[in-house]
């Protein structure tokens, strides 16, 4: 299976969908091996071992993305194909507040997918400490370090039943960076 065959077949299946995500959950077809497609930790991602230059191309395999278990697919109506991701898919690269209350925020992955910090999209924390975010389906963006020290300006220390914890609110719901003490 070749890049150009699975954009050939995305752009076809993406003039029926519009701006719209495609339905990859709904996608169930057989698996076809891997590829040699790999996403860098830094987000970064590479064919045969040369980075991606075609930021559209990296947009579109991203829109099919898809994770099963602990395994990574790129998802056709006809296809499934297998490819590498160091960490997560994505990195959290931006983020601003949506109005003037700073009441909710609104967040960028590096592939531009621009969504909200709530419940649908919580910050999860790992063993290691390093925060993700849920950018869809079940998949994690990475909080790029710059980000993740301006979320520490602007969190509040609360004691909870934990320790006390670095934590900020939006659209309503409160986002822990972790246990200080």
């Amino acid at each position: 299976m070749s890049l150009e065959k699975i954009s050939a077949q995305l752009s076809m299946q993406g003039n029926k969908q519009g701006n719209k995500l495609p339905p990859v959950e709904e996608w169930d077809p057989p698996y076809c091996g891997e590829m040699d497609l790999q996403i860098k930790a830094n987000g970064d991602w590479f064919y045969a071992g040369s980075i991606f230059k075609r930021v559209s191309l990296v947009k579109l395999l991203a829109s099919v993305l898809k994770k099963e278990a602990d395994n990574y697919f790129l998802v056709t109506p006809v296809e499934k194909i297998g490819i590498s991701v160091e960490d997560a898919p994505f990195v959290l690269t931006q983020w601003h507040w949506q109005d003037d209350n700073k009441t909710t925020m609104v967040i960028t992955n590096n592939v531009g997918d621009e969504f909200t910090l709530d419940a649908t999209h919580p910050i999860t924390l790992n063993d290691a400490g390093e925060l993700y975010v849920t950018v869809r389906r079940n998949l994690l963006a990475k909080v790029h370090r710059n980000v993740y020290y301006q979320w520490i300006d602007l969190a509040k220390e609360v004691n909870t039943d934990k320790g006390t914890e670095l934590m900020f609110t939006s659209a309503d719901v409160q986002f822990s960076l972790g246990v200080i003490s």
